[in-house]
């Protein structure tokens, strides 16, 4: 059934209610775009005060209640008093491409798109782009037209109203210029689990993109019985701030929010402003099972092309990396060394030199160190400080990322020593300048083949598309926070099931797992399998472990020779199972081989039950699991599942398990 507008005075449109149930209400206008499958549709809307809305239904069933669209810019009011000027014909949108920073390889996007044309009561135009694929709704605003005038925007109208008794999972925004040394906002927060919508931030500064949410009428407990919702962005130009959902959603209706006028360069720009045309990043929403949620790639494939010809084939890896576990004090030239050494006797592509290395090591040591890397096929990345006045972290090098000029001496230079990557931390927050800066470290990074790795960051958003060199961010509260804090370690089993549904699901993510034989002044609440399982479970283009020589000296050979064998890229995912922040089961594709990684959330024991037929033939496998009653020992078994329908696996509390299998011939 196809409809190119629908008008409802009323009762004119109640043969239409068992179809479209969300769009019958008095006065409103409404024109639909619908999935390529049919089974996922958006009404986008227009009522008596000129208002745009829109509603998004799946197979029928209520996902987003009408919903705001709309910006109010410094000379013009786009969220009221329009008129709908005209409605572009569906269009077919697809494309194709590989990325080798994701959890699949090879892609392949199609969606069916619809421009809306509106205008002012005195002629000012905005258009709205609507793309519905299989998997979820894209929508974007654009001002059209040539205007040389800077134009700001001051706020942003675009909402997502939940059904009643929808859950969230959200990870609360931290206050700009708050925490150590001023170094917030990172995205460094652990999520809050399955709130009630409507839930105000209880740190006040909104809550991060990506956004979960469980929309279930009957509030039932198994995820196969509800629709889930992953919001985001991508395609964050340097003409546009990162965005937020904001702290109140009154009535389950969320908002976006900008940047705090506080995450800003200098007297650079906190919201929005620029000239004309104009795009806004594309907001994102995915729509369908917990699965559809876990495999999608849409906020890659709405993320904008490559800006760049950089060849990034050789820069995915692994990498060793002292400081996570090691510290400050261990940034010295024999440490790194052995790192070095440590990373070639594993096979990895990398080792990361960190903090102060300037200081405790130099440059001509560190050239050294470059060397000795290349006689053992490792590569050095090494940390820098992004420096200015919207921290006061202490760690050099610093203030060489600050201009052209500046980056450009220091990547020639790096370049000269033989350097193959940058790690570069404690960014000032979400505003349009520090965003622009992000795009400017990697425009000047690219000609010199240089891998990057952001750290104390926002959240990509696609942007490891658009810059093939950038491998990874952190943007998350990853290894280094068990470190630090014991109610940080007690939290992490929960946390890391919740991550593959969230932060990791479209964007390469540094959490630094793996830390199998211990923490530190700290009691490790993970088992043992269960770290060895986040090494599979979670995506990074530069997967930098935490675990020592040392601490992989004392691992069971199969432990040592199953990390080794970790692919750096993926072709494809598979979600087994799983429920957000209790336990998740995933396999990746590497070639003909299958590596299924679980971890278990939870303080009591888990079976789980697989379903391995989408995984196709499979043969002889091996199995890594906890070997013992204080999750610090591993046990090894060969399991066939040729022709198993389900495999179960037992987990222990906050336990794990690992899977290696090659498809049979």
């Amino acid at each position: 059934m196809t409809f190119s507008r629908l008008f409802c005075p009323v009762l004119s449109c109640l043969a239409l209610a068992t179809a479209f149930p969300a769009l019958v209400r008095a006065e409103m206008s409404c024109d639909i775009v619908e999935s390529p499958n049919g089974r996922l549709k958006v009404a986008v809307c227009q009522g008596d005060a000129g208002s745009p809305s829109y509603t998004v239904e799946l197979e029928g069933r209520p996902v987003l209640h009408p919903s705001k669209l709309g910006l109010v810019r410094d000379d013009a009011d786009f969220t009221r008093g329009l008129t709908l000027a005209g409605v572009d014909d569906v269009q077919q949108v697809t494309d194709g491409y590989e990325i080798l920073t994701a959890k699949r390889r090879r892609n392949q996007y199609t969606a069916n798109e619809r421009v809306f044309h509106f205008e002012t009561a005195d002629g000012k135009k905005l258009d709205i782009a609507f793309r519905v694929s299989d998997d979820g709704v894209a929508f974007r605003y654009v001002f059209p037209g040539q205007d040389a005038t800077v134009r700001k925007l001051t706020s942003e109208a675009s909402s997502f109203a939940f059904p009643a008794g929808a859950r969230a999972w959200l990870q609360p925004m931290s206050v700009a210029k708050s925490g150590w040394e001023r170094s917030n906002p990172s995205y460094e927060e652990h999520y809050e689990q399955e709130i009630p919508v409507g839930t105000p931030s209880r740190l006040g500064a909104g809550w991060v993109f990506p956004a979960l949410f469980r929309v279930n009428e009957q509030a039932a407990d198994n995820a196969g019985d509800d629709v889930w919702v992953l919001l985001s962005e991508a395609g964050l130009g340097r003409n546009y701030c990162g965005c937020r959902l904001a702290s109140e959603s009154p009535d389950g209706e969320y908002s976006i929010a900008f940047a705090d006028p506080r995450e800003v360069i200098g007297d650079g720009p906190a919201a929005p402003e620029s000239t004309l045309p104009w795009a806004t990043p594309w907001r994102i929403i995915v729509v369908g099972s917990l699965e559809t949620v876990a495999e999608s790639m849409l906020g890659v494939h709405l993320a904008d092309r490559p800006a760049v010809a950089v060849d990034a084939r050789d820069l995915p890896g692994k990498a060793s990396w002292s400081w996570v576990l090691l510290k400050d004090n261990f940034t010295i030239f024999p440490v790194q060394k052995k790192f070095i050494d440590y990373a070639a006797e594993m096979g990895w592509q990398y080792c990361l030199v960190d903090a102060d290395w300037d200081q405790k090591i130099g440059e001509e040591k560190l050239g050294e160190l470059v060397r000795h890397g290349q006689e053992q096929g490792v590569k050095v990345i090494v940390w820098y400080n992004s420096a200015g006045a919207w921290n006061t972290t202490p760690y050099t090098p610093r203030d060489k990322m600050l201009t052209h000029q500046s980056r450009v001496a220091e990547f020639e230079k790096l370049k000269a020593l033989g350097v193959a990557g940058l790690k570069i931390d404690f960014f000032g927050g979400d505003g349009q300048s520090v965003i622009a800066y992000y795009h400017d470290i990697l425009a000047d990074a690219a000609p010199y083949g240089l891998a990057i790795n952001f750290h104390g960051a926002t959240l990509p958003r696609g942007w490891q598309r658009t810059y093939p060199h950038l491998m990874t961010m952190e943007s998350i509260k990853g290894m280094e926070f068990i470190t630090f804090d014991q109610n940080n370690a007690d939290r992490a089993p929960s946390h890391n099931a919740t991550i593959p549904f969230t932060r990791n699901v479209f964007d390469p993510m540094d959490y630094t797992p793996m830390a199998l034989a211990g923490i530190p002044n700290i009691q490790r609440r993970t088992t043992a399998a269960h770290e060895l399982a986040t090494a599979v479970l979670f995506t990074s283009g530069v997967q930098h472990y935490a675990e020592t020589p040392e601490g992989m000296a004392t691992m069971p050979e199969f432990v040592r020779e199953f990390v080794k064998g970790i692919p750096r890229v993926w072709d494809d995912v598979q979600f087994l199972q799983g429920y957000p922040g209790k336990y998740v089961v995933m396999a990746r594709l590497r070639g003909d081989r299958w590596w299924i990684a679980g971890i278990n959330g939870e303080d009591g024991p888990r079976r789980v039950e697989l379903d391995l037929d989408a995984l196709g033939d499979l043969g002889p496998a091996e199995l890594i699991a906890d070997g013992d009653e204080d999750g610090s020992a591993f046990r090894r078994m060969t399991i066939d599942l040729s022709g198993a329908s389900l495999q179960p696996i037992e987990m222990p509390p906050h336990g794990g398990f690992v899977i290696a299998v090659d498809a049979a011939e």
